[in-house]
């Protein structure tokens, strides 16, 4: 234990509802209003109830009553916690009682020195007796005992053991009484992630839901606390080691409720506050309503892309890209307020679910977003099709003067559903290309990607030519 002069220990109290802002990086930034006792000279203040896990090097403290009121001359962070491994390990060469039972059923109490700790302590099959394996007992008549069972006794705790984290200040007192302070600091171990569940309706609109999940393994719990959540990218110093609906809508709407987060922007950064108390438990998961999103227009769209994870294609007489494609299926809508979003979302994954003719909600698939602003696209892409196929073929290959190459390809689509369906059809080349002949029209979207729309009716086939120059 650290001693300082004139050693007065006083205990912070009258802690008042914390604010506790919860970033999505793995830490959490706390502030609190507590009241001390500052008396004259130098003395000792602790505050517990602080995080295992808080970084020392963050915390601030400010006089709410007098700034003048008193001087923090040093910071001590004290974490050796009360258990009964610590306890041993630090009453080696002392002196200590075993309470054992012999096999007759007779009680019997050993009295010695402890000349080595125990590695483990293995609770007995009674749910009594520990075994202390590891540990060497020498008793005072000169037997020596190793790995015993029972129970010890020790006279006392060991000096500078603590029940809790606690933060031991050194104070100038310089104007005595109650003073009221700031405490702010920042600790690791709490985190988010938003999760949003997305129900759609037939092929024309969805439900939009999102939750927020807290975790809190910081060591500490904060009761009826002012919640708030930081969205974005904060860079961070790696530590080295320490401590530790609207117009045009359609009806659709996103509520976001009373007591609900309410959204507003921070430096290149989103804060969600959250309007009510809410108690943050130590290791425990807590879940929370983030909005609800109704009439949400989106588009289903099949997409045959052949190319997409050959990356840089160099044209040659070996086959890329072609056999048989199951087209991905990929739910596309815009978070705007006229189609029932319009908030910042926080990156998270996003579940897809569609109810079946009997009235159930079914699972169809799940993606990812990245942190998405207001009235941006968001693209999920969610499984392949089951009944709609495509074939791709390079139907020839030839080499022209210099560096170009000649290359036709053929791709066919089918649709084996009763309904009809539209695919989007995805060609990639680079380098210099041209396309002198094709049988149907298409898009160029970038300097690398073709597009054809291919719309196809119930158990329709149709096929797309095309040739190709290469220049490199």
């Amino acid at each position: 234990m650290v001693l300082f002069p004139l050693n007065v220990l006083l205990a912070i109290q009258g802690a008042t509802a914390p604010e506790v802002t919860i970033y999505n990086g793995g830490f959490g930034f706390v502030k609190e209003v507590r009241s001390i006792n500052v008396q004259s000279g130098l003395h000792t203040v602790a505050v517990e109830d602080v995080p295992s896990l808080i970084e020392t090097t963050s915390v601030a403290i400010r006089s709410l009553t007098d700034p003048a009121a008193f001087d923090i001359l040093e910071q001590n962070y004290q974490y050796d916690l009360v258990n009964a491994m610590a306890i041993l390990n630090k009453a080696v060469g002392g002196h200590i009682k075993l309470h054992r039972v012999l096999p007759n059923g007779q009680k019997e109490i050993l009295e010695g020195t402890l000349m080595s700790s125990p590695t483990a302590i293995v609770n007995g099959g009674d749910g009594s007796n520990m075994t202390y394996n590891g540990m060497v007992l020498r008793t005072d008549d000169g037997r020596i005992f190793l790995n015993p069972s029972g129970e010890i006794e020790v006279s006392s705790i060991p000096e500078g053991m603590i029940s809790k984290p606690t933060l031991l200040w050194l104070l100038q007192g310089n104007k005595p009484g109650a003073n009221q302070i700031e405490l702010s600091y920042l600790t690791q171990g709490m985190g988010w992630s938003s999760d949003y569940v997305m129900t759609l309706d037939g092929d024309k609109s969805a439900d939009f839901r999102g939750w927020v999940t807290l975790n809190n393994n910081s060591g500490a719990t904060y009761k009826d606390a002012k919640l708030k959540l930081i969205a974005g990218d904060v860079l961070r110093v790696q530590q080295r080691g320490g401590f530790g609906g609207g117009p045009g809508g359609g009806g659709a709407r996103m509520e976001m409720k009373a007591d609900a987060f309410q959204e507003e922007s921070l430096f290149e950064y989103h804060l969600y506050t959250l309007q009510r108390p809410a108690t943050i438990k130590n290791k425990e998961q807590k879940q929370v309503s983030l909005l609800e999103g109704n009439g949400v227009k989106y588009e289903k769209k099949l997409i045959v892309d052949s190319m997409l994870n050959f990356g840089m294609y160099y044209p040659s007489e070996g086959e890329i890209g072609v056999g048989d494609i199951k087209p991905l299926v990929k739910v596309e809508f815009l978070n705007k307020k006229d189609n029932g979003l319009g908030m910042a979302l926080p990156k998270g994954k996003v579940k897809v679910y569609q109810r079946d003719k009997s009235g159930s909600v079914q699972m169809v698939g799940e993606d990812q977003i990245d942190h998405t602003p207001r009235d941006e696209k968001i693209s999920l892409t969610i499984g392949r099709s089951f009944d709609v196929r495509a074939t791709r073929k390079r139907t020839d290959f030839k080499r022209l003067s210099g560096n170009s190459f000649q290359e036709s390809f053929e791709i066919e689509v089918r649709n084996r559903k009763e309904t009809a369906e539209r695919v989007y059809v995805y060609e990639r080349h680079y380098a210099e290309w041209k396309i002198p002949s094709t049988t149907m029209e298409f898009k160029k979207l970038d300097s690398q990607t073709m597009e054809y729309v291919v719309d196809l009716k119930a158990n329709e086939v149709k096929t797309i030519k095309y040739t190709v120059i290469t220049t490199w």
